[in-house]
């Protein structure tokens, strides 16, 4: 019994991971870095790799404090491998492998840990798959575990980390497992505090719940394992203040943690109910049984305290502790963004495979929500039949040419055949009363997302990145001696990450042009592969065509060596650039870049 069970369980495991490996890790480095955030990542993980400084991260010749350190480490060992540039021509592969890792783990754990404490199910082998299935397939999940960032690194680790808590408090090992406190430490050390007081708000609010949470609070054994969390998240932070002092204080703690939650940072306000909208997105298109499990759960808790039950069976309230803790800290931050919601996501995936338990018999709650997502998936069939409409407002002046591209390329059509197909499937196994019809259309979805996705992403890396790698190979070409590089116009941080040359970013404007002209004489940067001679005679400028009509910019003289996509690569004179400047500011224009952070990094 004991080998039929593990054999069992490994053949779950198997069959989440072959799911996990297609959502995440198939065609991951296929395509280029998307601006703007993913380059700073990758260039300051690179960075660390290729100078051996791994205590600070570097962006550009700046000092970059946005995160804490440990993507830029995963992210520059992978870097660090031998034959990098060959296996990884774009170096993406290197800089999506620790949030694609991280998601696959933590959908793992999600499929474990629902087998080995079945919630009073009669289908142990399908709801772990279920619950993994209803992670990896959200929108927000599919998107930002392969992007270079460190969102999904927090999601994987504080998840695995909460889901350590609870199977440490339902164990019937009496062993003091310190695993949960380990993956907290790490948490940390990918975004800061915010990890240890989600951690926090979610175990707190769980134990109020229950009637023995004493016995519950000593089993994950609180004094070795908040030390242990503490030597693994802490010795940086003091590192980093030891060496940078009040810049990293103010910057990574009271800009980047304080300020953000405080006030509206980057013009991301949103309303307090922004995740309400958030979490019906983030589980798409399977929302309704995601509110029919949060409904269930509420149920379950409020007649199962009312009488005696077994702790293991608490998962589900464990979630919706869970769920409610990331929704109520999130929605208090005066500043919004949807990947905020990410750590939510693995709790209102287990919360879903919850409404799956309770619907394997066919009653007026299957029939009503099974209607309502027919509704939904026949809304996503026709917004694609009338596409004609919706294409024709994109306006992206990066990809002028997006809506044309996606008609020619057949990914419209594509999609149509897909969601009809998908609709129709769903209809069918409705008719059919099929217990196990949402596993079935997330087995179509998980196909689906493949026969989509990586044709999307290719055309929008040719349309959108293609352009910036080719003109960073011709920076490469036509740089003499160490001539400085700006970028002016629209600012993509791939353009340093590719050309792997300092560059100054300047708005359009006349401001900008003389800013590009006081530092060349002041700003002084460099890092550990480029110094640029600052006292070359001319300079290399990346101008977008938008750009080039501005007056101040169009008469200036220079000399146009390239042009990919809508970027222009020209060659400026210094003394042409600082007599143009001087007559700006003789007409009353001044410079604003040391009033400003030059660049957000």
């Amino acid at each position: 019994m004991i080998l039929l069970k593990s054999k069992t369980r490994l053949i779950t495991l198997l069959i989440v991971l072959v799911c996990g490996i297609i959502i995440f890790i198939l065609g991951l480095g296929a395509t280029g870095l998307v601006d703007e955030t993913p380059p700073l990542f990758a260039t300051a993980a690179r960075a660390m790799s290729e100078s051996g400084d791994w205590l600070t991260p570097k962006v550009n010749g700046m000092l970059r404090f946005d995160k804490p350190p440990l993507i830029y480490w995963l992210m520059g060992f992978f870097y660090s491998l031998p034959k990098n540039e060959i296996w990884d021509s774009f170096g993406t592969l290197s800089a999506r492998l620790p949030s694609a890792l991280a998601s696959l783990f933590l959908m793992l754990m999600i499929g474990d840990t629902l087998f080995c404490w079945p919630q009073n199910s009669d289908r142990r082998f399908l709801t772990p798959i279920v619950a993994s299935l209803g992670f990896a397939l959200s929108p927000l999940i599919i998107i930002w575990s392969r992007t270079a960032v460190s969102d999904a690194l927090l999601t994987g680790t504080l998840g695995i980390s909460l889901l350590l808590f609870w199977r440490r408090m339902v164990s019937e090992n009496n062993d003091r497992c310190i695993s949960a406190w380990v993956f907290l430490g790490f948490a940390i050390l990918v975004k800061g505090p915010v990890a240890f007081v989600l951690a926090l708000l979610t175990i707190t609010s769980f134990l109020f719940c229950q009637k023995n949470w004493k016995t519950l609070f000593i089993k994950i054994n609180p004094k070795k394992g908040f030390l242990i969390t503490t030597l693994i998240s802490v010795p940086w932070y003091i590192l980093e203040l030891i060496k940078e002092g009040k810049p990293f204080w103010d910057n990574f703690f009271g800009y980047h943690n304080f300020q953000r939650y405080t006030s509206v940072v980057n013009n991301h306000a949103e309303p307090l109910w922004f995740f309400l909208y958030i979490m019906i997105l983030a589980s798409l298109p399977f929302t309704p049984f995601l509110y029919h499990g949060i409904f269930k759960t509420f149920k379950d808790f409020f007649k199962k305290s009312k009488e005696s039950f077994n702790v293991t069976e608490t998962l589900y309230t464990y979630s919706l502790c869970w769920l409610t803790s990331v929704l109520i800290f999130f929605s208090l931050s005066a500043t919004k963004l949807p990947s905020y919601w990410l750590p939510a996501i693995p709790a209102a995936a287990l919360l879903t495979s919850n409404s799956f338990e309770s619907l394997k018999n066919i009653n007026k709650s299957y029939l009503y929500l099974w209607i309502f997502n027919i509704l939904i998936l026949f809304g996503f069939s026709i917004a694609f039949f009338f596409s004609n409409i919706w294409l024709s407002s994109i306006n992206d002046p990066e990809m002028p040419n997006l809506a044309s591209e996606l008609i020619s390329s057949g990914t419209i059509f594509k999609a149509k055949l897909f969601f009809s197909s998908f609709t129709l499937l769903a209809i069918i196994l409705f008719s059919l009363k099929s217990r196990n019809i949402l596993l079935y259309l997330q087995i179509l979805l998980l196909i689906g997302q493949s026969y989509l996705m990586s044709p999307i992403r290719k055309l929008a890396d040719t349309s959108r990145q293609l352009p910036l790698r080719n003109i960073s190979k011709l920076i490469l070409d036509m740089r003499e001696e160490r001539e400085t590089l700006a970028m002016i116009g629209i600012r993509k941080p791939s353009l340093h990450y590719y050309s792997r040359q300092i560059v100054f970013y300047e708005p359009n404007t006349e401001e900008g042009l003389i800013n590009l002209s006081e530092r060349l004489n002041f700003d002084r940067r460099e890092n550990y592969e480029d110094q640029p001679d600052y006292e070359y005679k001319s300079l290399l400028v990346v101008i977008d065509e938008y750009s080039t009509r501005r007056q101040q910019w169009s008469k200036i003289n220079h000399q146009k060596l390239g042009k990919f996509g809508i970027y222009n690569l020209w060659r400026i004179q210094k003394s042409d650039l600082n007599n143009y400047s001087e007559l700006l500011v003789n007409s009353g224009y001044k410079s604003d870049w040391k009033n400003r952070k030059v660049e957000k990094f």
